[in-house]
Order: C-alpha cells, then sequence, then structure tokens
C-alpha cells in the first residue's frame, strides 16, 4: 500500500520545515519557528504594521496572521500596540531580541533558498511550480468539490 497523498505532504512538509527548525534549535534559539520568517521579513521590509497587512503581505488569512503573531509575542518576538485611529487594531513590532537575530534568520533564509533550489535541479518539476499549479487548481475547483464529483455521498 502506497502513502496517501495527504501523509505524503505532511511528510514533505515535516522534512523541510522541521529541518529548518531543528537548525533554530542548533543555534540556539528553540523558540523560532520556521513560519514566523514571512512575518519577520515583511516587518523589515515595510515596518511596524496591522494584522490585517501583514496577512496580506504575507498571503495568509487573518486568522493564520494572527496565530502565528500570538505565538511569537509569547515567545517574545513581537510586540502590539494599539492603532492610533482604531483601539481595536493591533500594530505589530519587532521586538530586541528579534532585532538582534536578524542575521541568523537571513542567514537561514538565503541558505534555504539555495538547498529549495539545489532540490529543484534534482526533481523532474520544480517542487515551488507543482506546488502554486495545485493552489491555483484548487482555489479554481476546491478539494470537497473533486471529492464529491469523485462519488463521495452520505444518503
Amino acid at each position: 500500500m502506497s502513502p496517501s497523498q495527504g501523509t505524503l505532504m505532511r511528510t514533505l512538509y515535516e522534512l523541510t520545515d522541521g529541518a529548518i527548525a531543528q537548525l533554530y534549535v542548533d543555534v540556539g534559539m528553540p523558540e523560532y519557528r520556521p513560519r514566523y520568517s514571512p512575518v519577520v521579513r515583511a516587518l523589515v521590509a515595510d515596518g511596524p504594521m496591522t494584522i490585517r497587512d501583514l496577512a496580506e503581505v504575507v498571503g495568509v488569512t487573518h486568522s493564520a496572521a494572527s496565530q502565528t503573531v500570538s505565538q511569537m509575542r509569547r515567545a517574545g518576538l513581537v510586540t502590539l500596540e494599539t492603532g492610533p485611529s482604531d483601539g481595536r487594531q493591533r500594530i505589530v513590532h519587532l521586538t530586541d531580541k528579534t532585532l538582534k537575530a536578524l542575521p541568523v534568520i537571513e542567514a537561514e533564509w538565503q541558505a534555504t533558498v539555495r538547498a529549495a533550489a539545489e532540490l529543484d535541479a534534482e526533481l523532474p518539476v520544480p517542487l515551488a511550480e507543482v506546488l502554486l499549479a495545485a493552489v491555483r487548481a484548487l482555489e479554481s475547483r476546491p478539494f470537497r468539490d473533486r471529492i464529491r464529483a469523485a462519488g463521495f455521498s452520505v444518503e
């Protein structure tokens, strides 16, 4: 029996994301998660911003950005301040702890880009192309619809 598509996706994620997370443990940053890097890079590039704006820049849902920011806050990597015009808005700022870690974060990012290019060279099609094509196809026709069209129903 071969592994399911879901199992393969989880395995691929763990083999990549898990490896990056272990590198941060190895350099003494066990609280840092690879999913924080797009947030950190966006805040370095564009300065403090709302969670909603951060979600848009990073390309995730507001909920996902909010969860990531909450985790980063607990780890002491960001702070939240009330927005100047709307008390409900929270503006995300990098902490000194994160600013001091920027050389490590940037070095990991650049090395990961190079490692991904090396992996792509070993594959019949670059991984990012396959993933992007899959996301676009599923945005066009959700997987739930495809499963139902394939005969799943409960009657």
